[in-house]
């Protein structure tokens, strides 16, 4: 017996993609060139690295260097500023926009997702909200950074701490959620913009 009234509406919306036919064969070719191609490639080969996401529409600087074995979903939504690196096994959750700045550090098995969906709705239709890291952050390993975050200059999210809310700049996050523990100060920090 087929559903009716709301629930019907509620289950064809669920079944209905969020994504176009064009996005679903860009996140499959990817998701083969990165199983393949960029999973293979020498530890070191950061500049083929940025080639291949460079041919599916990520902005990434010259000095930016990523792992081999970092997770990337939908990279056209990805940007790397310069001299910044993403460690192994880091995952780039890229549904809406992740723009990462200057000199970041994102280290290993740490996770951005810049995807969710709208809870208050019984559908539950997916959300793209952006990321943003800004210049000199730094989110340690395991840590988890949330959709519509924007994570100030300076500012660390300690290992395994999940932000689910804005960090200020030049900030230490620890925990779950992340609470700022104390200011970041360091040698020759009055050097750095932003301050």
């Amino acid at each position: 017996m087929a559903e009716a009234g709301p629930l019907a509406d509620t289950l064809a919306v669920r079944r209905t993609s969020p994504y176009s036919f064009r996005e679903k064969l860009a996140r499959l070719l990817w998701g083969f060139v990165q199983a393949t191609l960029f999973r293979w490639s020498f530890h070191n080969w950061y500049g083929f690295r940025r080639a291949l996401l460079r041919m599916f529409g990520a902005t990434l600087a010259d000095s930016a260097n990523l792992r081999r074995t970092v997770l990337i979903e939908c990279p056209w939504n990805l940007s790397i500023g310069a001299e910044s690196s993403v460690g192994d096994r880091a995952i780039l959750y890229c549904l809406g926009p992740v723009s990462i700045g200057a000199r970041v550090t994102i280290s290993q098995g740490a996770h951005l997702c810049a995807g969710s969906h709208d809870s208050r709705k019984a559908a539950m239709p997916l959300l793209r909200p952006p990321i943003d890291i800004e210049d000199d952050a730094w989110i340690a390993a395991d840590a988890f950074v949330g959709p519509r975050v924007r994570v100030g200059a300076g500012a660390i999210l300690g290992a395994r701490a999940v932000a689910l809310d804005d960090l200020a700049p030049w900030g230490i996050y620890l925990g779950n959620p992340a609470v700022r523990v104390r200011e970041r100060e360091f040698e020759g920090r009055s050097a750095h913009a932003g301050r």
